[in-house]
């Protein structure tokens, strides 16, 4: 429960292990979520973030490629999501070729915002840096000022009824937040007036 009101997007969010394996996500729907990371604020409107995406049954058989490429531990669970992708950050500036020491920053704005439209759309997305960076980078001959940060599986909740029992039960624990006066430093009252 949200100590201040804000916007039911944000407390309606969830990262599901388990994905309807019957439910595809419509193309438009997908391009949107994408659509709401381009517009994601960055450094020097640098907008380092860069994602590869994989449908499920897609010919191009890049959903299998990314699958392949994430650490043992995520690939049970991510067999039923519908779409996955990696999240990847450039590492220096397009205008002058400097490092960007923000990037990581934007890649995780913009795939926040990409989260939101998911939600809003009826969606979710579960992001992990369960992902095997290295291989992937290789596997995709990324440039070398590119960098693989996450994979995210993309789709609608499901029942978790195919979840091994230990992932299940992590899939309906209740969400937990650390309290604000955790997270504020200082600067703010640690408490939001009733």
């Amino acid at each position: 429960m949200s100590t201040a009101p804000i916007h039911t997007l944000l407390t309606h969010r969830r990262s599901p292990y388990a994905f309807d394996p019957n439910r595809a996500v419509d193309t438009d729907d997908l391009l949107a979520l994408f659509e709401a990371a381009r517009w994601a604020a960055s450094a020097f409107n640098a907008q380092p973030w860069r994602y590869i995406v994989g449908v499920k049954d897609n010919e191009d058989g890049l959903w299998e490629k990314i699958h392949g490429l994430l650490v043992s531990g995520n690939q049970p669970w991510t067999l039923h999501a519908p779409v996955l992708a990696l999240g990847i950050m450039q590492t220096d500036f397009e205008h002058n070729g400097k490092p960007n020491a923000t990037a990581l920053h934007d890649l995780g704005a913009a795939s926040a915002q990409l989260t939101v439209e998911a939600t809003a759309r009826g969606l979710s997305v579960h992001q992990m840096g369960g992902v095997r960076a290295d291989d992937a980078h290789a596997a995709f001959a990324l440039a070398s000022n590119l960098q693989v940060v996450t994979a995210l599986a993309i789709g609608y909740a499901g029942s978790g009824k195919d979840l091994d029992p230990e992932i299940a039960q992590r899939d309906h624990r209740p969400r937990e937040r650390k309290p604000l006066s955790e997270i504020l430093l200082a600067g703010l009252p640690q408490t939001v007036p009733a």
